[in-house]
């Protein structure tokens, strides 16, 4: 089977006050960590960045993404030879994926899902409200925060760009196509970095030992 990988890091970063992903973190920009733990898991990746900056990685063949995530996505998409059987999307927000974590969602894959998804317990009570008024008090026993990376196989991912849409993830996506997405375990320590306060903790967390990819 062959894998391969797009990284996403193509957002201006309109929280963080810039584009995040050339922040560095324990010596490396936020989007190499991605890439690096990617190509252990992928047999090739595509890193794809803001149209206007002009940067280069290691082990990944660099593409200009576009004004919305999915639009991003399907640049990377477009790289991708048709050999692929499944494709990981992964945001380069969150440096500190581990190989484990792309190897459990290829894995799932691999068992016969549409796509797989890593997701973690929903620690606060969610609610939906209508301006100030709650509408409807949510399950949070039945609800996961998810991460990245995703994985789906390549035949999924493709159909449920077709189109342009545009969706938050690209699981959202592939549910709408009626694909089978599952959830395998996530890891609390794969936050996303948005805002510079995310940035300050991601150091603090690299300084007391924690480990990126």
């Amino acid at each position: 089977m062959e894998v391969w990988a797009i990284v996403v890091a193509a957002g201006s970063g309109a929280r963080f006050g810039g584009p995040k992903q050339f922040e560095k973190l324990g010596g490396k920009r936020l989007f190499e960590w991605a890439v690096l733990v990617a190509a252990q898991a992928a047999d090739g990746v595509v890193l794809v960045l803001p149209a206007q900056k002009d940067a280069r990685a290691a082990d990944a063949h660099v593409v200009a993404g576009g004004d919305r995530r999915s639009d991003s996505v399907r640049a990377g998409l477009a790289a991708i030879p048709d050999t692929a059987d499944v494709i990981v999307v992964h945001d380069a927000a969150r440096p500190f994926a581990g190989r484990h974590l792309f190897d459990a969602v290829i894995e799932a894959v691999l068992a016969g899902a549409d796509g797989a998804i890593p997701g973690v317990p929903v620690a606060d009570t969610v609610k939906r409200v209508t301006g100030d008024d709650v509408a409807e008090t949510f399950d949070r026993s039945a609800l996961v925060a998810v991460q990245t990376p995703q994985a789906f196989t390549a035949s999924a991912l493709r159909k449920a760009h077709a189109g342009d849409p545009d969706a938050s993830d690209d699981a959202a996506l592939v549910e709408a196509q009626g694909g089978r997405v599952v959830v395998v375990a996530g890891d609390p320590a794969n936050y996303k970095i948005t805002t510079p306060r995310d940035m300050a903790y991601a150091e603090w967390f690299m300084g007391q030992g924690g480990k990126i990819g």
